[in-house]
């Protein structure tokens, strides 16, 4: 079969691949959600557990944030190569190795081997995240925040579930001669190998080989597609810049709070369970309406998303900063904290990805994974040593004055009325609405 023929039948069988694709994703995203959830639910208690300090303890998801992105870009140089097919495996499959070196840590007793193991756990929600811009691969250019935002939702399912299931995963551990906190990561390292094997033996044909076999000829260039190509599109690109600015601001904010509420909640006489429940209904905030979100960036627009997602986090900030030890008032300011996560995370990768061109866009879209977990890493980092020193309301200040920025940035761009000369442009073969 010639090249043109394998293209013209690709083209053909598009929409059917476009659903498959989804399916595929969706159940990886179910999985992947499920395995971070359950070890991310108790990482700061036990790495308080461990170290000994209650300043320490925000080091462990700020391992997993820093490994999600010290690994942002070889997943991204690998995809840009060869797929993401595998991109997504190796990536659940070293976030597997690094839960088992959660258990083995937490075993011994090692406080630097824990974050040696975190930071290798975060290999899968780098997977996860990247998973989001496979789904945006074959949409149509009108489409794209709504075809993220379905993958985006998918998580819910796994990631609600995972904190609630992470106190019988800790009981089911306890002849092991291992704390109780580690438990959630024996049962989320298997889980990341089920979601390696799922992409591997499905996700085909690739969905980002197919994108570049139906693009334009001078788009297939091998240059076009490089890590620098990736670089220099994003800093030509105004919006680009933006939807970088957008993702990392929003992660940070989302991060640095989530990260020390069940610190603050176990100083308020919250239970592992009670912990749990409220851990569940931010993930249901950050995932469940995603579909909104996605509809609505179509829609209104994505700088409309993203002023909506600044709206909400400054909200959330008001709520949990100031609840003052309520249960129920940490909790809804979490569920905010989530829906301004999920309005900011679609509008800015929609507008990412509209803003660059098809052949960098997988490196374009490893460095906003790069640039939002390293960002968040920091931020994570700083949040433990916030609430140590002076207090979780605290926090939820400084989180709120990273929003100021942002939206300055988002009102500029708006008012210079930039246009997208370089995206979005539809797939060849596909065909006019």
């Amino acid at each position: 079969m010639t090249a043109l023929e394998e293209r013209a039948v690709t083209a053909e069988r598009l929409p059917a691949l476009r659903r498959r694709t989804s399916g595929v994703l969706v159940a990886t995203q179910i999985l992947g959600g499920l395995g971070v959830a359950t070890g991310i639910a108790l990482a700061a208690v036990l790495a308080k557990q461990i170290s000994g300090t209650e300043s320490l303890s925000g080091l462990a998801p700020t391992a997993t944030v820093t490994g999600t992105a010290l690994l942002s870009m070889p997943l991204a140089a690998l995809m840009t190569a060869r797929g993401r097919r595998p991109g997504l495996v190796l990536g659940y499959l070293v976030g597997a190795l690094g839960a088992g070196v959660v258990v083995l840590a937490a075993g011994i007793g090692s406080f630097p081997l824990l974050l040696c193991g975190m930071a290798c756990f975060g290999a899968a929600s780098s997977a996860n995240l990247q998973s989001r811009f496979a789904a945006a691969d074959l949409a149509e250019p009108e489409q794209r925040a709504r075809a993220i935002s379905r993958v985006v939702w998918a998580t819910t399912i796994g990631a609600v579930l995972g904190p609630n299931i992470a106190a019988p995963a800790g009981r089911s551990v306890a002849g092991l001669g291992i704390p109780e906190a580690a438990g959630p990561f024996l049962w989320a390292g298997g889980i990341f190998l089920v979601a390696a094997v799922v992409v591997a033996v499905l996700l085909r044909p690739d969905p980002l080989l197919t994108a570049r076999a139906l693009a334009p000829e001078e788009d297939r260039s091998p240059a076009a597609r490089s890590l620098r190509a990736g670089f220099a599109a994003v800093a030509a690109s105004p919006r680009a810049r933006l939807a970088l600015v957008t993702v990392a601001v929003v992660h940070t904010a989302m991060v640095s709070v989530m990260a020390m509420t069940p610190v603050e909640l176990g100083h308020h006489g919250a239970s592992i369970d009670l912990v749990g429940l409220v851990i569940s209904g931010h993930i249901a905030g950050m995932y469940a309406f995603s579909p909104l979100m996605g509809r609505l960036s179509d829609r209104v627009g994505r700088l409309s998303g993203i002023g909506l997602a600044v709206g909400l986090l400054a909200c959330a900030a008001f709520l949990a900063g100031t609840a003052g030890g309520s249960h129920g008032r940490i909790a809804l300011g979490l569920f905010v904290l989530g829906l301004g996560w999920s309005a900011g995370l679609v509008s800015g990768s929609a507008l990412l990805t509209d803003s660059v061109p098809q052949p960098a866009r997988a490196a374009a879209q490893g460095l906003s994974d790069l640039t939002m977990n390293t960002s968040a890493g920091i931020g994570g980092a700083v949040a433990g040593l916030v609430v140590a020193e002076a207090s979780y309301g605290w926090l939820n200040l400084a989180a709120a004055c990273l929003l100021i920025p942002l939206a300055a940035l988002a009102l500029f761009t708006r008012s210079r009325k930039t246009p997208v000369s370089d995206g979005p442009r539809r797939v060849a073969g596909t065909p006019s609405r």
